[in-house]
């Protein structure tokens, strides 16, 4: 009998290829994709991306969505309240890990591991210490297409959000910045992929700066032509 997982889903490309990961696994059966939502934005928490993107792109994986939400000023101490909470429900419902898509970040996923402890889960990492160079350009080989939501100004210029993540991209980008975006300096979403059942539509709207610091770009949704 295959083990029940959560799997992390940000919507990004990083998530799309843990996703595709796992999907080979036969002893693994993902039972819910879970999302942090900023509620005051009704976004997904650092992407900025909106929530009907991100129900289209459970709807496209055929996955069920487990939303958690967060006020923008989320404290660590609410935040772990509701994890606890969204972790505890399916931890009664025989689920026993949780997949996430990090990459490198050490203190990411002993935070990460600590919080699974206190209900008695573990977490999976199928991305885990891979060449970023390698994964990037796999993910575009794979056939995936992503695009840039959002960016880090100390380290990304303006140009790059609203970009579709291409050949063209990863060779633009300053050698400083990591391909994957790991260490923060861009986010992105996925509209389709060897995982996804149909593509995901939208146009892009507006960029805007927030925090004096991060660009974003809205992405709006729209009906396929």
């Amino acid at each position: 009998m295959a083990e029940k997982v959560l799997f992390s889903w940000s919507g990004g490309k990083d998530s799309a290829l843990a996703l595709y990961e796992i999907k080979k696994r036969q002893d693994l059966e993902v039972v819910s994709l879970i999302t942090t939502i900023t509620g005051d934005y009704d976004r997904i928490s650092m992407h900025g991306v909106r929530r009907v993107l991100l129900e289209g792109q459970a709807e496209s994986l055929g996955l069920p969505l487990y939303k958690i939400f967060i006020s923008k000023r989320s404290s660590d101490e609410e935040y772990g309240h509701k994890m606890k909470g969204m972790l505890t429900h399916f931890s009664r419902l025989g689920v026993t890990s949780v997949v996430f898509g990090d990459i490198f970040l050490e203190d990411l996923r002993k935070f990460r591991e600590k919080q699974l402890s206190i209900v008695g889960m573990e977490g999976i990492f199928p991305l885990w210490k891979k060449d970023t160079h390698e994964l990037a350009h796999a993910f575009i080989n794979l056939g995936f297409r992503a695009i840039v939501t959002s960016t880090d100004s100390k380290v990304l210029h303006r140009k790059f959000v609203g970009r579709e993540i291409d050949e063209k991209f990863l060779a633009q980008i300053p050698r400083s910045v990591d391909p994957c975006g790991e260490n923060g300096e861009f986010h992105s979403f996925v509209f389709s992929g060897p995982i996804f059942k149909k593509r995901v539509f939208f146009r892009v709207g507006e960029v805007v700066m927030r925090e004096n610091r991060f660009y974003y770009c809205d992405l709006e949704p729209v009906s396929p032509a």
